[in-house]
């Protein structure tokens, strides 16, 4: 017989449910076993190459411990067979009731199925966006909202307390050249060298006053409709005060009219200036310090930043400032995200803030809605460039895999809405045989809290669509080939398609797409 191949991404990948199966077959073998779940079914519904590693420990063939495991696991309630595959592989059919068991465990957690996986739970700050107040919020800026909310969803579901926090500069160059900008279109004349101009230089130019204030005004309305919510929002002006402390924390020395940090000595690439000799003027890095103390002493115990790819030379310089202050530095996390790029016909719109031709997330909402620019906008990791076709982005059919999922969720609330009153999930009794697609979707369902437990640990989100994606399709084909209401096993399948719902809506819910009931 082949040996199975099998799809486990981490130990965690499990419910409760397979958790426990994996506890008693630990028992029974005297060691811990891993359940992995094959890719072809042909090799049952679950699999452990345990014989294969505890071999070099006994002293014994892999195979003859697998067919001890073998024997010993057919013995379980849960296991219809047990069977030995190629060098020492077991492979193990489960029977109905261990897939009443695990369909039983989601519905009595019901939204909560796979929440509170942080083993420490911790007070964590996420800053995200903290764009510049000199324009709207841009699709390259909305991808620094899409990406890190899901991560901050995700802690938060993990079981961590989470604050979002806007942080923007509002003393420097670039921000004087946007007043200039609008002041010279107030004026009726070009901008400056270098300077803003766009149609929302000159809505700004026809109010009086400050335009930074209105400018943040329209990136907090744009955020939220966004359903991104910050908890705090802290200027750089606010900070001044605190930046001589924080720099008399520092290891420094001064050379070339200049004070520096000696971020060197503390893992960064070169030591970075602080303060001009000359007048005392602070420099940018300055700011920073005192922005990385000032959060650690607010009793964050963890600090993530979500920064563009062209931001990665802070990562070393950040956690130097925080080992300098006394910090450990690993309590500091970058999170670095790649370019974004908007294609309609065929054609790339270039992007540019200060011409004015740049793509604005609003205008993107307003064509393909918030729950498609959120998905596209986290559906392949950080590390990875973003291609949003508006075309694809737009269509309300099943190459669209937002829709495809949420029309998923839909035709689950369709039938339930046409469903008799559930009897109680106490009451829900197993079949005495399943169909392949019934084991197949349950199977998938209970990798769920494992699925959320790894996109929180790697600050990943990207698998949240993917899973959601398979569910989709691993719910459509059951529901082609099998009736649910009127069918023999009505309750069984009823609780099936409301556990798939639960599932469906949260794995949703966390990257920031709504589950519709009708589409």
């Amino acid at each position: 017989m082949p040996q199975p191949c099998v799809l486990r991404s981490t130990p965690q990948a499990v419910s409760r449910t397979v958790s426990r199966l994996e506890e008693e077959l630990g028992r029974v073998a005297g060691a811990p076993i891993e359940l992995e779940r094959p890719s072809n079914a042909e090799h049952g519904d679950y699999a452990t190459n345990a014989a294969l590693q505890l071999a070099p420990e006994r002293r014994r063939s892999p195979r003859e411990i697998a067919e001890e495991l073998a024997e010993q696991a057919s013995g379980l309630a849960v296991v219809e067979r047990a069977e030995v595959a190629g060098p020492g592989f077991v492979n193990l059919w489960l029977a109905p009731a261990f897939y009443g068991e695990a369909l039983a465990e989601i519905l009595a957690a019901g939204s909560d199925y796979g929440a509170g996986s942080a083993a420490t739970p911790e007070r964590i700050q996420v800053e995200l966006v903290s764009a510049n107040p000199t324009g709207p919020v841009t699709v390259a800026s909305a991808r620094n909202a899409a990406y890190g909310d899901a991560v901050a969803r995700l802690l938060e579901f993990a079981g961590h307390e989470v604050e979002r926090e806007y942080y923007f500069n509002d003393v420097n160059r670039q921000v004087e050249l946007f007043r200039a900008s609008v002041e010279a279109a107030r004026r009726g004349e070009e901008p400056p060298p270098d300077g803003y101009q766009g149609d929302y230089i000159a809505e700004l130019a026809r109010t009086e006053g400050d335009p930074v204030a209105p400018m943040l005004d329209g990136i907090r309305e744009t955020l939220e409709r966004f359903r991104v919510h910050f908890d705090s929002w802290v200027r750089e002006e606010e900070l001044a005060g605190e930046v001589e402390a924080a720099i008399g924390q520092l290891d420094t020395y001064e050379a070339e009219g200049t004070v520096w940090a000696r971020t060197s000595a503390y893992g960064d690439d070169k030591d970075r200036p602080l303060i001009r000799s000359a007048d005392g003027s602070y420099l940018y890095y300055a700011s920073d310090v005192a922005y990385v103390r000032n959060k650690f002493e607010r009793g964050f115990e963890r600090l993530i930043y979500v920064l563009g790819a062209d931001h990665h030379g802070y990562v070393a310089r950040l956690k130097a400032a925080a080992a300098m202050l006394g910090y450990d530095p690993e309590r500091l996390e970058v999170l670095l995200y790649q370019l974004v790029h908007v294609v309609e016909g065929g054609q790339q719109r270039k992007v540019s803030k200060r011409r004015g031709d740049v793509v604005f997330l609003d205008e993107l909402v307003d064509e393909i809605g918030v729950d498609a620019a959120r998905w596209y906008l986290v559906n392949r990791g950080p590390d990875q460039g973003i291609e949003i076709d508006v075309d694809l982005a737009r269509e309300r059919t099943e190459k669209n895999p937002v829709y495809y999922v949420q029309y998923a969720h839909a035709r689950i609330s369709g039938i339930l809405r046409n469903a008799p009153d559930s009897p109680g999930d106490s009451l829900l009794q197993s079949p005495e045989e399943l169909a392949p697609e019934e084991k197949d979707l349950i199977k998938r369902l209970a990798e769920f809290p494992g699925v959320v437990a790894e996109a929180a640990e790697r600050r990943g989100p990207q698998g949240l669509p993917n899973y959601a994606v398979r569910v989709a399709d691993d719910f459509h084909r059951f529901y082609h080939h099998h009736r649910v209401l009127g069918s023999e096993t009505e309750a069984f399948r009823l609780a099936l398609v409301r556990a798939t719902q639960t599932v469906i809506a949260r794995a949703l819910d966390l990257v920031g797409v709504e589950a519709p009931e009708r589409m």
